[in-house]
């Protein structure tokens, strides 16, 4: 209790999220044979590793105080953009560097939106969700089967790590978070997110280039969103304009239950993976299960939502109220 007493605030949301998976998961290995092996525990990272990559983006977006909607919808896009342009006989290469360049793009206009006209991210995100799923059925209203012979070895390609097989959509995941968390707290640029969540008003005059900043985390969130997208790619081989619906849902809820607060100003990176990681293992416990209907993953997910954001109340309470920035001097 000491111990618990003495840490920080800021990681007590963590923490919370990282013991709430070391409980689920450790329920499973006691409930269900072969649950706990390390195969299963990679598996989490194999079937959402293109969740943690569009969470990283989000994590960027919420801490600055903003939300983007358009994340199911733009990775929706990127496996559209994918099938279709390898249907047509582009390289792998360059099918791969459109999407990329596809999800940045609509990151930067909808930050632009925001930081230039003033328009809510609400708002704004919304807009480019419509706008991306709408692509999507412009592109094509039926799946189209991804068959390129790199892409789809790219796709099915394993790595043996001991006993444990992973793909290379884990090794893509895992060094965009290492990127990001060497981003948000290693760099100018990362410093900054925080102070606009902090308080956008003592940022500016601080005189951090705040309006940068946050058109460059839509930026961000995009491009995250689009290689969620060619991970998804991997992970389906094919592109369909009703993919990812919800996935948007799906990222906040992961990371907020990971212990980004929605105000912005405080949360990491790690919390977001732990919180894929624990809406992973339900899904994971319930398809174990057998007799549970899907939805249980959603009623559970709502659950540690309301927890979270409770507990998201009771440490802003607890921390010191921010003080106004000193009068500049005559």
């Amino acid at each position: 209790m000491n111990l618990l007493a003495r840490t920080p605030s800021r990681f007590l949301p963590v923490i919370a999220t990282f013991v709430v998976f070391v409980l689920t998961f450790g329920a499973g290995a006691i409930r269900y044979d072969g649950f706990g092996t390390p195969q299963i525990f990679a598996n989490l990272f194999i079937d959402n590793s293109f969740l943690i990559v569009v969470a990283v983006g989000m994590t960027f977006v919420i801490l600055t105080g903003g939300i983007d909607l358009s994340v199911g919808s733009v990775v929706a896009l990127s496996t559209m953009i994918a099938a279709a342009t390898l249907r047509a006989g582009w390289p792998a290469w360059l099918a791969m560097v459109a999407v990329l360049a596809t999800g940045a793009l609509l990151g930067l206009g909808m930050g632009t939106m925001i930081h230039r006209f003033g328009v809510q991210p609400f708002i704004a995100t919304l807009a480019g969700m419509f706008l991306a799923r709408g692509l999507c059925f412009v592109i094509s209203v039926e799946s189209v089967s991804i068959k390129e012979n790199t892409f789809r070895d790219i796709a099915i390609a394993t790595v043996e790590l001991g006993e444990v097989t992973i793909t290379y959509s884990v090794l893509i995941a895992v060094a965009v978070v290492v990127v990001a968390a060497y981003v948000l707290h290693l760099t100018r640029f990362g410093r900054t997110v925080y102070a606009i969540g902090g308080s956008e008003t003592s940022a500016t005059l601080m005189g951090l280039r705040t309006g940068r900043v946050k058109v460059g985390v839509y930026v961000i969130s995009g491009l995250c969103s689009s290689l969620g997208g060619l991970l998804f790619s991997f992970y389906m081989l094919s592109g369909y304009s009703l993919h990812a619906v919800g996935m948007e849902l799906d990222a906040i809820a992961a990371v907020v239950v990971g212990g980004t607060l929605l105000a912005g100003g405080l949360g990491y990176v790690l919390g977001s993976v732990v919180g894929v990681l624990v809406l992973g293992t339900v899904q994971t416990l319930i398809s174990f299960d057998g007799s549970l209907s899907p939805w249980w993953t959603k009623i559970v997910i709502g659950v540690l939502l309301l927890v979270f954001i409770a507990l998201q109340q009771l440490i802003v309470r607890r921390r010191p109220p921010r003080r106004p920035p000193a009068p500049a001097l005559p």
